[in-house]
């Protein structure tokens, strides 16, 4: 019982040290989903081997996006043009990074993290797209059909009022608390139960795993990075909670770079999403995408460790002192502000897990599918009104959202 309240303690330190850098980083998503939305830009990404692959991962990194919802939106980019490239390079770099986990690798780590994680996953992303539009023929091209309905409140459906008439529709205010709503809505109701489970887990790994261990086998070198490999490609967790793990991780003794290559690789890829990145990209694309994201990881968790040797920094030492930069009143304000958010994602989540365990142990298929909700082709989806990569379920027209 002294191991679980010494974890919940630790965890309790990460939120106060984390919660303002994460508001900040979902208030910043919430914008981004009202003024920069991927379906407008799906236009750039249909034509030619290169720019588009550069310019879908430089949209993805700052899109707050988990592995399992950047499914849909890749599935939306690819039916609207994007060629085979581009989406790979977009299912890459939005699942592995965000404004949200920049500020909380900003928040719990370290600057030279805090570059190195979107750096990579920029190169690693535009490396995939670009070999799998080199190692596939041209085909046939075809003409990008951007989505341009209203982001704000669906009162146009981009067919009927061109782009140019739509724009004076709202107003700068309206669209910002349009992104509010998203950012205190969607985007935070999508990541909170996961945020939670990283923070339990990471304070579990303080109170429980012994030093030694994690010094002893993921201390640094490519054996610790191919370890934490294949700890990370095959489980779920999105880019802003495997953050307080990889600094647990840190403090108990894993280098840096390991921790780096399960940032990468635990948000981009996990067991169920590739059974549905084969149905969007195809088998030859799905191996070459974790090839390079298996490669890129190895290779920058291996030059990341040379670099702290390189400037004799110790990553346990700097570990979260940009947390030491927000005032403890303002800590405290803001785990409160995220406690109260997160009730009703988190009594939501918890009520159907009840609710399927209850359908299972009846053995009552009917039952588990109401339970499971709509978007049991998407895991961890829950809207019904998203459009997952196996084709839109129970969706309302736009105007009815």
């Amino acid at each position: 019982m002294d191991f679980l309240l010494q974890g919940i303690r630790e965890a309790w330190h990460l939120l106060l040290d984390s919660s303002v850098y994460v508001l900040f980083g979902i208030l910043v998503s919430g914008l981004l989903r009202v003024f920069l939305s991927p379906n407008s830009v799906a236009a750039h990404l249909g034509q030619g081997r290169f720019r588009p692959v550069f310019k879908a991962a430089l949209l993805g990194i700052p899109l707050p996006l988990c592995s399992c919802g950047v499914l849909p939106a890749a599935a939306g980019l690819r039916r609207q043009g994007a060629n085979r490239g581009a989406t790979a390079a977009f299912l890459i770099s939005t699942p592995e990074s965000g404004v949200d986990s920049i500020a909380i690798t900003w928040a719990l780590l370290d600057p030279i993290m805090t570059v190195a994680r979107p750096l990579a996953a920029f190169t690693t992303a535009t490396a995939a797209g670009i070999a799998e539009n080199l190692f596939r023929s041209p085909g046939t091209a075809t003409d990008p059909v951007p989505d341009l309905r209203c982001p704000v409140d669906g009162c146009c459906d981009g067919t009927d009022c061109p782009p140019h008439a739509h724009a004076r529709h709202h107003t700068f205010f309206e669209k910002a608390r349009a992104g509010l709503r998203f950012a205190l809505t969607d985007v935070w109701g999508d990541i909170a139960s996961w945020f939670f489970v990283g923070l339990l887990l990471a304070g579990l790994i303080t109170a429980l795993v012994p030093e030694e261990v994690m010094g002893r086998f993921l201390g640094g070198g490519v054996t610790s990075m191919l370890l934490m490999l294949a700890v990370g490609i095959p489980l779920y967790v999105c880019a802003t909670a495997s953050t307080p793990i990889a600094a647990s991780l840190i403090l108990k003794g894993v280098s840096p770079g390991a921790a780096l290559v399960f940032l990468l690789a635990g948000p981009a890829t996990n067991v169920t999403s590739l059974t549905v990145l084969v149905g969007i990209l195809g088998k030859r694309a799905t191996a070459i995408y974790l090839a390079m994201i298996a490669l890129f990881a190895v290779l920058f968790g291996l030059a990341v460790d040379q670099v702290y040797t390189v400037l004799g920094f110790s990553a346990r030492a700097m570990l979260g002192q940009a947390a030491e930069w927000v005032p403890p009143w303002a800590q405290g304000v803001g785990a409160a502000v995220l406690l109260l958010l997160s009730v009703k994602p988190l009594s939501k989540s918890l009520w159907a897990k009840v609710r399927l365990a209850g359908a299972i142990v009846g053995g009552d298929p009917e039952a588990r599918r109401r339970a499971e909700g709509p978007a049991r082709g998407n895991p961890g989806c829950d809207r019904t009104d998203c459009r997952c990569a196996s084709g839109p379920h129970d969706a309302k027209p736009s105007a009815e959202r």
